[in-house]
């Protein structure tokens, strides 16, 4: 079965291994690029990243479960999103354009790809 569609691991590819159980290729994370409609979010005491996915990517259906795409895309990528973020931190949000027509789209999978 091919990862979900809006999944962070939409990028990896399925392999087969000799014990014949299906496992997933690494993804490369969509790392912060420079973009006119980037936004910045200074956090404070108790954000959390499925909060911020939610409020910043609320036009897609289940909005939180895009928190990946907020920790992937820092210039100091966040690589364990249980922690807590510290207050005064500033947080990178790529705008819902480049969520949906870059990291999701067919451009983030060609780029993924070379």
């Amino acid at each position: 079965m091919p990862p979900r569609v809006g999944s962070r691991y939409g990028f990896a590819l399925g392999v087969r291994g000799e014990d014949g159980l299906l496992a997933l290729t690494d993804r490369e994370p969509y790392r912060y690029r420079a973009h006119v409609d980037n936004r910045t979010h200074l956090v404070v005491q108790g954000d959390t990243l499925w909060a911020l996915a939610g409020r910043y990517f609320a036009p897609l259906p289940r909005a939180c479960g895009y928190w990946w795409a907020i920790a992937d895309f820092q210039p100091d990528p966040i690589v364990d999103p249980t922690l807590v973020i510290e207050s005064g931190r500033r947080l990178f949000i790529p705008s819902l354009r480049v969520l949906t027509d870059v990291i999701l789209g067919e451009a983030g999978r060609k780029e993924a790809a070379s």
